[in-house]
């Protein structure tokens, strides 16, 4: 049988949609173009996620949640991390400190409701995360981080919610895609299976989590018809 011919490609994919007007889909395919640019610096933002992961293995939930919450000034400081990669920054030292003391202050309830209602760990983040990457990317103080990522998450609260909630799918389902072909191909052990699909995918959650902010910042001041009218205009220059 003949194999069968496709139409090549013609022109260039069309340019991305501006963070006022991308979709969550847009979203996730941004954070993996931007994950793909700058790969081997990014990838030691999952050591944080695999190294958790191995110590929480085995243990209950109490435990799983301790670990979360002796992590969170670790993973604040990845998604710090995150938010200075987005935006090629170099944040000072006072602002390092500053992400990673005001994001283990606000981790520390999601940590607490992530083994038993992830949901509700998502909503946390979803409205009061963003105080990272507001310290980060717009240099705030840790109280007017807070009331920006507020206002951030209610300038397009079902963006700010579907995207997060998006990303934690999305990297739950390849790991363990990812972690069940690394342990039938390479005959590795479970530990070893999961400890390098989450280094992999964990920076994923991180840079994904700094791009969604910045969307959310573009919507402030705008209503969603104004968006929906500024997508289709995007999408009518492009053609």
């Amino acid at each position: 049988m003949a194999r069968p011919r496709y139409p090549a490609a013609s022109g260039a994919l069309p340019a991305p949609l501006s963070p006022a007007t991308r979709t969550v889909g847009q979203l996730v395919a941004e954070t993996l173009h931007l994950y793909g640019r700058h790969f081997f610096v990014a990838l030691p933002l999952g050591l944080v996620v695999a190294l958790a992961d191995q110590v929480s293995l085995g243990l209950d939930l109490s435990g799983r949640i301790a670990v979360l919450l002796v992590a969170a000034p670790i993973f604040s400081a990845a998604f710090a991390a995150a938010a200075a990669l987005a935006v090629e920054s170099r944040p000072s030292l006072r602002t390092w400190a500053t992400a990673v003391g005001i994001g283990t202050v606000v981790f520390l309830p999601a940590a607490f409701l992530f083994p038993w209602f992830a949901l509700a760990a998502i909503a946390v983040l979803a409205l009061l995360g963003n105080a990272v990457p507001a310290v980060v990317i717009e240099h705030r103080s840790p109280l007017a981080a807070l009331r920006r990522s507020l206002e951030v998450a209610r300038a397009d609260l079902l963006h700010a919610l579907g995207g997060l909630a998006t990303l934690v799918v999305m990297f739950g389902i390849s790991r363990l895609a990812m972690g069940f072909l690394l342990r039938q191909q390479a005959d590795n052990t479970l530990r070893v299976a999961i400890f390098l699909a989450d280094t992999v995918l964990g920076p994923v959650l991180f840079l994904g989590g700094a791009l969604l902010f910045i969307d959310l910042a573009a919507r402030v001041g705008t209503t969603r018809a104004e968006r929906l009218a500024a997508r289709s205009a995007e999408h009518a220059a492009a053609k």
